[in-house]
């Protein structure tokens, strides 16, 4: 991603003539968000059980570093580890994992989303014990 060169720049295309791919240049902001996702992901990562993460087909060296990010308590060495979780998925395809997350979270979404409709049922049933599902 390096600088755009003037001779770069006066290149003309003709019609008929394929254009040649440019890369897609990224800002320094839209760099910094797109660690900052990344990093977020590691954290929604390291919030999963360890069972959730076997279901994930994460990459060897990612959850490794995951796993060691579980066992770190304190703030900054655990900020560092977050960023370097970052640096990982910047190699791998973040896509699936996402999708998994994702899809795990609108899981928890409808089951507590039932259990609140079973509370009301029962609340409305004048009951006040809680239905076991």
């Amino acid at each position: 991603m390096g600088l755009v060169h003037k001779r770069d720049m006066k290149k003309v295309v003709h019609p008929g003539q394929a254009q040649e791919e440019q890369p897609v240049r990224l800002s320094r902001t839209q760099k910094k968000k797109a660690a900052l996702s990344l990093q977020d992901l590691g954290e929604r990562l390291v919030k999963l059980s360890d069972e959730q993460l076997k279901r994930i087909d994460l990459p060897g060296d990612v959850l490794a570093a995951v796993k060691t990010a579980k066992a770190i308590k304190k703030h900054n060495p655990l900020n560092r580890q977050m960023q370097y979780i970052g640096t990982l998925m910047r190699k791998h395809d973040p896509a699936p994992v996402r999708e998994f997350l994702d899809a795990l979270e609108q899981g928890n979404r409808q089951q507590t989303a039932k259990v609140k409709q079973n509370d009301k049922m029962t609340d409305e049933r004048g009951g006040h014990e809680r239905p076991t599902t």
